[in-house]
């Protein structure tokens, strides 16, 4: 059974008590019964039997609950992240469906997504419990919850730029994961970077064919952001900076630890930002 069916069925034990428990039980309107410790202990069916089946079964549990502490975090603190500064604004709605959009999600899911995204809006919603809950669910994932971050910092631009009251919480977000500030300011460049690349892409009035190109005419400035290097990075230092990035966003291996499958189509257009970025540099090196 996928981690959606379990989700809607109760037994996954990622989602079935907690903060993340809660969101997701009035998410997909149903009353789940089983705490995080309520997890099946043998294999199911009882035809894994063994050590070898047991540590299969054990790491396809695993696998399990970060996608579903992923989808249930992803949106709820979008959510929450969209109303810190008093109200939503429709570009930060738009964001939000943008992200849905992308993903191959049933109706089901887009639904349960949306009410992920409005419950993160209410006053009472627990930030820290959600956030803490979702890490200790992706602990030892660290390229997982870079992409959880990654996706928050992209809702902040939504506007164009990120407020005060939005950085403080992602901070106060980077803070209960055990993401550097450092690292965060890196991403924040990087983030900014793509954000006005695609900017500059729909003002051109090239849409998703102008952003799918090439590099769309985009700025080298934007292209150094993106690839989280300075113009005084060396030839090497730049090469390394696109092989690390894409390393780490490669669809394939975000998914195997931890990403859900319906969310590829998000990490193909990060890969897609910093190849563009990649050859923007080459172009305007002559390397």
């Amino acid at each position: 059974m996928s981690w959606w069916g379990k989700i809607v069925g109760g037994a996954l034990g990622a989602v079935a008590g907690g903060p993340l428990g809660a969101v997701v039980g009035a998410a997909v309107g149903h009353t789940f019964d089983r705490g995080l410790k309520g997890i099946e202990k043998a294999p199911p069916g009882g035809g894994q039997g063994g050590k070898g089946g047991q540590w299969q079964w054990g790491r396809q549990q695993r696998q399990e609950r970060a996608q579903a502490a992923f989808f249930a975090a992803t949106f709820s603190v979008m959510g929450r992240l969209a109303k810190v500064d008093g109200r939503v604004s429709r570009n930060e709605i738009e964001v939000a469906e943008a992200v849905m959009r992308q993903m191959r999600f049933t109706d089901q899911q887009r639904q349960a997504a949306i009410e992920l995204f409005n419950q993160g809006k209410d006053p009472d919603f627990d930030l820290d419990g959600v956030v803490a809950q979702f890490r200790d669910e992706c602990r030892r994932r660290p390229t997982l919850v870079q992409f959880f971050l990654e996706i928050q910092i992209e809702a902040a631009f939504a506007d164009g730029h990120m407020t005060s009251a939005e950085e403080e919480v992602l901070l106060r977000i980077c803070r209960i994961l055990g993401f550097p500030e450092e690292r965060f300011r890196l991403l924040v460049r990087m983030l900014r970077g793509e954000h006005n690349a695609h900017r500059q892409s729909w003002q051109r009035g090239g849409g998703e064919r102008a952003r799918a190109g090439r590099d769309g005419g985009m700025a080298i400035d934007d292209a150094y952001s993106i690839l989280g290097v300075s113009r005084e990075a060396s030839e090497a230092e730049v090469k390394k900076a696109y092989r690390r990035l894409m390393s780490q966003h490669h669809p394939d291996k975000l998914v195997a630890r931890g990403l859900p499958d319906e969310m590829i189509e998000k990490a193909k257009e990060k890969s897609q930002d910093i190849s563009r970025a990649y050859e923007r540099v080459r172009e305007h090196r002559g390397f």
